[in-house]
């Protein structure tokens, strides 16, 4: 079959299948953001117990594969009463993987600025939560934005791993064309969905990340 034409008998299932991933990636980017800040404020607390739990989570969702959580989450579950929606399963699989590996970049981040400005908010008498939220939280997020811009690239591409428990998102779309054609436009089917995960990650979210970090250097100051 010719591309054009394979393009225009199955575009509406790309364009249905890239909106769906579309949505299961910024969910999940909502999710990791909340699990990556949350645990990184208590790998850094003075509390043992708090940093041994923070410690655990980050560990656990960075050595398991995501294929293994998904199946669990959505599969194994059920076998203990506990039934999960399958956009809910896929969208929190990806958001807890992606808040253990951004906990650690966050973290990073808080302990690279410079100590003399946590000493000088003492000095000034200003609590511990405004010194985290006004001081070192906005140095903080400048100096690891640049590694969660390509842990939001690697994130998407491991979107595509939902299709495995019938999310309909591009890759279950492409499968899909595929089991209708008997493999016969695989490269075609196959070939687009590359296409398509290239551009999004290459033309929108680099970019993106790129003019959030200029901007976010204009906000606080320091511009590069």
């Amino acid at each position: 079959m010719p591309y054009f034409e394979f393009l225009e008998t199955y575009s509406d299932f790309f364009i249905s299948g890239t909106w769906i991933s579309i949505q299961i990636y910024l969910g999940s980017v909502v999710v990791g953001t909340v699990f990556a800040l949350v645990s990184a404020l208590l790998r850094l607390s003075p509390y043992k117990s708090v940093r041994t739990i923070a410690a655990a989570y980050i560990e656990v969702f960075r050595g398991v594969s995501i294929v293994v959580q998904l199946f669990w989450m959505f599969y194994a579950l059920p076998l203990f009463g506990l039934q999960l929606e399958k956009y809910f399963t896929g969208i929190l699989v990806l958001g807890l993987t992606m808040g253990a590996y951004g906990a650690e970049i966050v973290r990073g981040g808080i302990q690279s600025v410079p100590r003399g400005q946590s000493e000088a908010s003492v000095a000034l008498n200003l609590s511990a939560r405004t010194r985290m939220q006004r001081i070192i939280l906005p140095q903080a997020v400048l100096i690891m934005l640049p590694s969660w811009g390509n842990l939001m690239v690697e994130m998407f591409k491991y979107s595509s791993l939902v299709s495995m428990i019938a999310i309909w998102d591009l890759m279950f779309r492409v499968k899909q064309i595929n089991l209708d054609t008997f493999g016969s436009v695989a490269i075609q089917s196959f070939g687009t969905a590359m296409i398509i995960y290239y551009l999004l990650s290459r033309l929108v979210i680099s970019p993106g990340m790129r003019w959030f970090e200029k901007a976010w250097a204009r906000k606080i100051g320091m511009v590069r």
